[in-house]
């Protein structure tokens, strides 16, 4: 039985981009690298559905030339005291990673969860507006 060269796709999904970053499986070499930002000229754009996908599918093609045949997906939101949900472009990504040729193991949530954090910015009395 032959043993499949497998990867780790981590996927980064904020509000404002999200970055499909393929690795091997100790994480140390990067086998393909692109975000929303590398697909799209418009940086409203970062975070949305269609260039996550196509950063994706991007990502998924040169893993597959570089012989990884089998991924394992880690989602990651921004976390800590910021946002504990991905972004738009997370599920669109896991999907395209998902049609591609390559054969997908488990998907898990790595997103870090504080057990009692640092101050969240904003000072005592929270974000205040000018008063004008």
């Amino acid at each position: 039985m032959k043993d499949k060269k497998q990867g780790i796709a981590h996927i980064y999904a904020s509000f404002n981009n999200t970055i499909i970053h393929i690795t091997d499986v100790t994480g140390a070499e990067t086998i393909a690298r692109y975000s929303s930002g590398m697909i799209t000229d418009k940086g409203r754009l970062q975070g949305r559905a269609f260039p996550a996908m196509k950063a994706a599918q991007q990502a998924a093609k040169e893993a597959e030339e570089k012989g990884i045949e089998e991924i394992n997906i880690r989602v990651r939101a921004p976390g800590g005291t910021s946002h504990k949900v991905p972004g738009q472009g997370a599920q669109p990504a896991i999907r395209s990673l998902t049609r591609s040729n390559l054969n997908v193991g488990k998907i898990e949530d790595v997103t870090p969860v504080p057990h009692d954090s640092t101050r969240r910015k904003g000072g005592k009395r929270g974000r205040q507006s000018q008063g004008f």
